[in-house]
């Protein structure tokens, strides 16, 4: 238990230090937000190429994965829907179906790289990739449905271009095109893959918690309540109770476990806002997810780790 706390504290330290950094305006408030546009397009995607291009592949680990990962996402997507009945309006009711369904793959990465080494980035990288395309392809159309913000045509290429410019997506599916030639790491490439990937975990958990944002919490409690419920309960024990029917080893659920457990995604606020959701709702779910990960991620994976014990 121990051995778990203090490795993922730096984690959250770094956090903590990133939110500190950004109200001091070190190094500038514009740093921070041009920051994010860093990882997003060049750091996160360069370390997901290099892990994907290079681990080992197998059938069985792909079909695994996918009942547990997409399995798992599909009844917290489900419970998010379902809870739209109980909420105010539409608008607040998307921003529960975010906070429910997606999740931070940035801080599930720096977590498995902490915990459990190459390894565990690599089954991280593989989460991601199963989780990237299909959390476009169901949040971004439930999203317009709800606040009627598009016919089938114009959302089918306002979704086609999506996928098409999303850099994770492009990413892995490089990583995944590369891995299938088996041609083995390519000179240059993968070099500067790696050297930017290797910086990119630590900004972007600088950047994380640059953007926490503390005065966002007082707001409506119950869509809050329940958008946590859909993230921190339901979809990790789906993991769970998903891997225990396929036959995950213990590495392999406990990496899984990661994804159930971690926040909210951050970018949820910037998509409630430029479809008409509940922006502010938004920003208030991702920061409190986000703290209250402080101690529930450690206690999920304390639980799970004790279960193989």
């Amino acid at each position: 238990m121990l051995t778990i706390l203090l490795s993922i504290a730096p984690i959250f330290v770094l956090m903590l230090l990133g939110h500190g950094l950004r109200r001091g305006g070190i190094p500038s408030l514009e740093f921070w937000n041009l920051n994010d546009r860093l990882v997003y397009w060049v750091l996160i995607p360069a370390l997901l190429f290099n892990n994907m291009s290079t681990m080992t592949i197998s059938a069985d680990l792909i079909g695994g994965y996918s009942v547990v990962i997409l399995g798992a996402y599909a009844a917290a997507f489900s419970f998010g829907l379902l809870m739209n009945r109980f909420s105010e309006n539409s608008a607040a009711g998307s921003s529960v179906l975010q906070g429910a369904a997606r999740h931070n793959t940035f801080i599930a990465l720096a977590v498995a790289e902490r915990l459990y080494g190459a390894e565990g980035l690599a089954l991280a990288a593989l989460c991601s990739a199963l989780l990237i395309p299909v959390t476009n392809l169901t949040v971004v159309p439930a999203l317009a449905i709800m606040l009627r913000k598009s016919d089938g045509q114009s959302l089918f290429i306002a979704i086609s271009k999506e996928l098409a410019r999303n850099p994770l997506l492009l990413a892995v599916g490089l990583g995944l095109l590369v891995n299938s030639l088996d041609v083995g790491e390519i000179p240059v490439i993968h070099d500067i893959a790696r050297l930017l990937g290797s910086a990119a975990l630590p900004i972007v958990l600088l950047c994380v918690g640059a953007n926490i944002r503390v005065r966002k919490m007082a707001t409506s409690i119950q869509p809050t309540v329940l958008s946590m419920m859909g993230k921190m309960l339901v979809f990790p024990l789906a993991i769970f109770g998903l891997s225990r029917w396929v036959g995950l080893s213990e590495l392999e659920t406990l990496v899984a476990m990661l994804f159930g457990a971690v926040p909210t995604a951050a970018s949820g606020f910037t998509l409630a806002r430029q479809m008409g959701g509940d922006a502010p709702l938004m920003a208030a779910i991702i920061t409190i997810q986000t703290l209250l990960s402080f101690v529930s991620l450690p206690l999920t994976i304390i639980w799970a780790t004790y279960y193989f014990h």
